[in-house]
């Protein structure tokens, strides 16, 4: 009893050191992390409260902000081009999802321990580090129906290639497949990582017991790369919705409104027709609309997802 009693100051001033130690470390850390914080109070916090504010008013950045009420969000549900604009949106989102397929069987493929693997990693993913601008300038070369290589390549078939990025069939279809290409390189990496995490021993187990290549993909790859699945999922939706600048150096909206997606639409107003309080409404419904369907994939990945 009286060790006990002898040991317990001891313990009191260890503690008190202690927190006294603990509460220093975090205010260096708090310290540390000054510089992080006040950029992401600068350029995100402030940015998307100011947006919430001047949706709520006239200004062209030349006069000064005028209230309007909600008389923004009004003009937003009577915008016969906002409703085109959200349209093609979906319309090359809906294009871009199946691209990861591609990038899925391009990573099963590159995961089997072929050849030059470690080439072919690097060739498929040289696009994804490639600048947008960069890219956009070569495909649009490539799409020119006069002197581009993909008509020629068609002309050697016999096929009469069309004006891709002036005909509103093919311009938005013309936007999508850059997209693959440039996509696939990114999302096959990631499945990469998917595949390498997968226990060889449940692969072992299923070619004693007779199972070929396509059960184990269907009852062991798919269900256990279900996680990398929904992140690729959830991620190309978001960025896809985002498109801007592919369609900004490609087509500018073109041709007759075809590839004028809401980002586009959002930059016309603000920077190129100066309605500053239109514009952050757009951003505020692209805000809405994503954070929605991310919701949605979230709940339904209860479904599909299988966690190990």
């Amino acid at each position: 009893m009286g060790r006990a009693i002898s040991i317990t100051p001891r313990l009191l001033i260890f503690q008190r050191f202690r927190r006294g130690a603990l509460r220093e470390q975090a205010l260096w850390a708090y310290i540390f992390l000054s510089g992080s914080l006040l950029g992401l109070l600068v350029f995100w916090v402030f940015p998307i409260v100011a947006a919430f504010g001047l949706s709520f008013v006239k200004w062209s950045l030349l006069s000064p902000p005028k209230w309007a009420g909600i008389s923004n969000f009004r003009r937003l549900l009577n915008d016969p081009y906002f409703w085109n604009a959200l349209k093609n949106t979906f319309y090359y989102v809906a294009g871009v999802m199946p691209g990861i397929a591609i990038s899925l069987f391009l990573a099963v493929l590159l995961n089997q321990g072929l050849k030059f693997t470690t080439f072919y990693r690097t060739i498929y993913y040289l696009p994804t580090i490639t600048m947008w601008v960069a890219i956009a300038l070569v495909w649009k070369w490539l799409y020119s129906p006069q002197y581009g290589l993909v008509n020629w390549v068609l002309s050697l078939f016999g096929i009469h290639g069309p004006a891709w990025l002036s005909d509103p069939k093919w311009a938005m279809p013309a936007q999508i497949f850059v997209s693959w290409w440039k996509g696939a390189g990114y999302n096959m990496v990631i499945f990469l990582a998917g595949l390498q995490g997968i226990p060889q021993i449940y692969y072992e187990a299923a070619a004693i017991d007779g199972a070929n290549w396509w059960q184990r993909f269907r009852h062991i790859t798919l269900p256990l790369l279900t996680p990398t699945i929904y992140f690729v999922v959830v991620m190309t939706f978001i960025g896809s919705f985002g498109v801007f600048a592919q369609i900004y150096i490609m087509t500018e909206g073109g041709p007759g409104q075809a590839t004028t997606t809401i980002m586009y639409y959002l930059y016309n107003n603000a920077f190129k027709y100066f309605d500053i309080g239109y514009a952050d409404v757009l951003a505020i419904a692209f805000f809405v609309i994503v954070f929605i369907f991310t919701i949605i994939q979230a709940k339904l990945q209860e479904r599909w997802v299988h966690y190990t």
